[in-house]
């Protein structure tokens, strides 16, 4: 297609640069927020005078057919064009004549892109935001089933103290909460400043009504420099950040998921439906939906990566360079977003083994700092209590017997202050129970963990 920055050059350029220029084969998903940005300027030329009344409507009605048409599939993306910007900018002018050549007055294609990726990526926001709250409501479901579930709490990977498996669970309900907020606050800010108006670099001589075009795309304020406004891409950073986080926590939650689902932890069983079979070994069942989560969070972690080491040698205003900024964040945005839908119904789907984990917190001894705590009640100061509870340890792995197994005569040899009630105190659910702070792993406690997140989520 003819350049329409073609004059001061002659707008030829070589067939391979112009594909290494090109930019429509992946910002043309921006095609939407274009032509409501595109209809918005129209609209604010006509208002304020600039361009007749007329010559707004006929703009806006052909930008609205043209919207039509790609969203009904009777128009294809014309891919000689340079980006979406040309591309609807010449099939306007087609439709209506030399009128669509009046639509680019008092605007750049610096502040035009920079427009239409807030408004993209505010929307993806919006698609993001409630699959993360959906992984939550899983989630809570999965703990309130769970409640009571005992299982051996970990530090180091080492079983450090029984909780149950609900409130192991409403850990990650807790950080996808964060990321939600997280996700608000950025759209807020990216929602803050609408760079439409700055032009190339130095705004325009025109009287140009930027709040009102600003407000009518639903921005709350305008950027207030223009230079800033064509070059800021804090925003892209600032949400790949945020999804950079959103992808640990699901990293972290996979990994567990394979750990536990595993013969050596025998914890969980997941569906069918998110787990794979091997090619030359019949019994197995790879939990490979998860092992991709946690292998693609390092994906996301390159693309912020990427983003800003582009970004951080470049003079203002506008440079080429910031082409680069789209395929980045578009990743990221498009790798969350297949995680969270597989994640979902993957945990939705989930099955616990009970039996298993409670054996494995009794054969953890994950009861001895009850024990130690026990003697403490009796009067005995706590570093003496740890070293007989650590001693009653041993002398449990030495026999392979566990502290609730062990007999009240044999505990009496390491001190008299052991009575029969010890058996109830060191009872992994008593242990559970007594764990009355609030945030704790007791039963009333994770129930009104998923009760605040659901609020939460309102």
């Amino acid at each position: 297609m003819a350049k329409m920055w073609a004059g001061r050059t002659s707008g030829e350029t070589d067939r391979i640069a112009d594909d290494f220029n090109s930019s429509i084969r992946f910002d043309s998903r921006m095609y939407r927020q274009d032509i409501l940005g595109s209809i918005a300027h129209a609209a604010m030329l006509a208002r304020r005078g600039i361009i007749g009344e007329g010559e707004g409507e006929t703009l806006i009605a052909g930008l609205q057919g043209i919207l039509a048409d790609l969203e009904s599939g009777a128009l294809a993306f014309d891919m000689s064009c340079e980006d979406i910007h040309m591309f609807v900018e010449q099939e306007l002018t087609n439709r209506i004549g030399d009128t669509g050549k009046r639509l680019h007055t008092a605007r750049s294609r610096n502040d035009q892109v920079a427009l239409d990726l807030r408004m993209y990526l505010r929307d993806e926001i919006g698609e993001i935001q409630p699959a993360i709250c959906s992984l939550i409501e899983a989630l809570c479901s999965r703990a309130a089933e769970y409640r009571a579930t005992i299982m051996p709490g970990y530090t180091h990977l080492q079983r450090a103290q029984p909780i149950t498996f609900g409130h192991h669970l409403m850990a990650y309900a807790m950080m996808l909460l964060r990321d939600r907020d997280r996700l608000a606050d950025c759209c807020a800010r990216m929602n803050g400043g609408s760079p439409i108006g700055c032009c190339a670099l130095a705004g325009t001589t025109y009287d140009t009504d930027r709040r009102g075009e600003a407000a009518d795309l639903g921005f709350s304020d305008i950027c207030r420099n223009s230079l800033d406004g064509v070059s800021d891409r804090d925003f892209c950073l600032e949400l790949m950040s945020d999804l950079s986080i959103l992808m640990m926590h699901l990293s972290r939650f996979s990994e567990e998921l394979i750990l536990w689902s595993s013969w050596e932890f025998k914890f969980i069983e997941l569906p069918e439906a998110y787990t794979t079979g091997s090619s030359i070994m019949p019994q197995k069942k790879n939990p490979d939906m998860a092992e991709l989560i946690r292998g693609k969070t390092g994906r996301v972690y390159g693309d912020l990566m990427a983003l800003l080491t582009t970004l951080k040698g470049l003079p203002l205003a506008y440079n080429k360079d910031m082409q680069e900024d789209k395929e980045a964040v578009f990743d990221a945005v498009d790798t969350v977003k297949m995680c969270l839908f597989v994640m979902t119904p993957m945990i939705a789907g989930m099955k616990a083994n009970a039996d298993r984990m409670k054996q494995a917190a009794q054969g953890g001894f994950i009861n001895a700092t009850d024990l130690a705590d026990y003697l403490v009640k009796k009067g005995m100061p706590f570093r003496s209590a740890y070293k007989i509870s650590g001693e009653l340890v041993a002398l449990c792995l030495r026999e392979g017997k566990v502290l609730e197994t062990l007999p009240l005569a044999t505990y009496k040899t390491f001190s008299d202050l052991f009575e029969e009630d010890l058996y109830t105190d060191i009872d992994l659910t008593t242990c559970v129970e007594k764990r009355i702070s609030e945030g704790g792993t007791s039963i009333a406690s994770v129930d009104a963990q998923i009760a605040y997140v659901k609020e939460q989520l309102g």
